[in-house]
């Protein structure tokens, strides 16, 4: 299966802006790319770019004052398969974590383990571990919030999105990701592509998604508390502890968002082809 996809993002700068853009696939996707993933600029102003310490493939930019659009449009290779379902995928005991995991057990910025933890207890914590637990949490999630476009909010937390019952595919993600945590399953938040492949096509205007990674079995599983079912066609931008970590864009001064358009879609013979 071949997938286009791709972005044009608009922002508003009163003034030279630093920004933080994480908008490039995953570096574990390159090698399925079929035409290059190149975030192009209409100012001609340098561009740095780098690894976090996540992995994931960031650019530093100074947007100059005015108006600035950034773009890109692509085709990547997809196996065409939905999410791994591994029922029989095992807990593991914290002390046998790989180090590298113990991170994601841990609070951050959206994922208030601390405020959520009695909660957890009580409702998962007679339930079997491993795979069953966490189709458990994501039952519980996708059942609790109720998505609503149109309150999304850049500031709303796992606790947050618990209280409130409403957000958007981010607060199905941080509150999964934390009551996770809460229950000592290693989990972190995953942004990119996802889109109506193989489901009958959503009302509201396409955008980057969210979904998260739990460990176990020896390995990191996709898992989407949103859309609760095995899904085709995701393409990962980025990992990290929580929306935090992996924001498209993080300036540092006034900016604003004055256009936004994200394209995903399977490649057919009638299909716009990527530049």
């Amino acid at each position: 299966m071949k997938i286009r996809a791709g972005y044009e993002i608009v922002y508003d700068c009163p003034q030279p802006t630093p920004i933080i853009l994480m908008l490039s696939v995953h570096p574990s996707r390159l090698a399925d790319l079929q035409t290059l993933d190149r975030m192009r600029l209409d100012a001609p102003i340098p561009v740095n770019t780098y690894y976090d310490g996540f992995g994931n493939f960031c650019h530093v930019i100074r947007a100059p004052r005015g108006r600035l659009t950034m773009s890109a449009d692509f085709i990547v290779h997809d196996n065409g398969e939905p999410d791994v379902v591994a029922p029989e995928a095992e807990q593991h005991a914290l002390e046998d974590l790989p180090v590298d995991a113990l991170v994601y057990l841990l609070g951050s910025r959206y994922c208030e383990t601390d405020r959520l933890s009695d909660l957890a207890w009580s409702l998962f914590g007679q339930l079997p571990k491993g795979w069953p637990l966490v189709q458990a949490i994501c039952d519980y999630v996708h059942d609790r919030i109720a998505f609503d476009y149109q309150h999304a909010s850049p500031t709303r937390t796992a606790f947050d999105a618990f209280a409130e019952q409403r957000g958007v595919c981010r607060d199905f993600a941080h509150l999964a990701v934390t009551l996770c945590r809460c229950m000592n399953i290693p989990a972190r938040y995953c942004t990119g592509y996802l889109g109506d492949i193989g489901v009958p096509p959503a009302e509201s205007p396409m955008d980057f998604s969210a979904w998260f990674e739990a460990y176990l079995g020896g390995q990191w599983h996709t898992f989407d508390a949103r859309h609760n079912q095995p899904r085709v066609g995701r393409i990962l931008m980025a990992r990290g502890r929580d929306a935090t970590d992996v924001a498209i864009a993080t300036s540092f001064g006034p900016c604003t968002l004055a256009g936004f358009k994200v394209v995903t879609e399977e490649v057919t013979s009638t299909a716009t082809p990527a530049k």
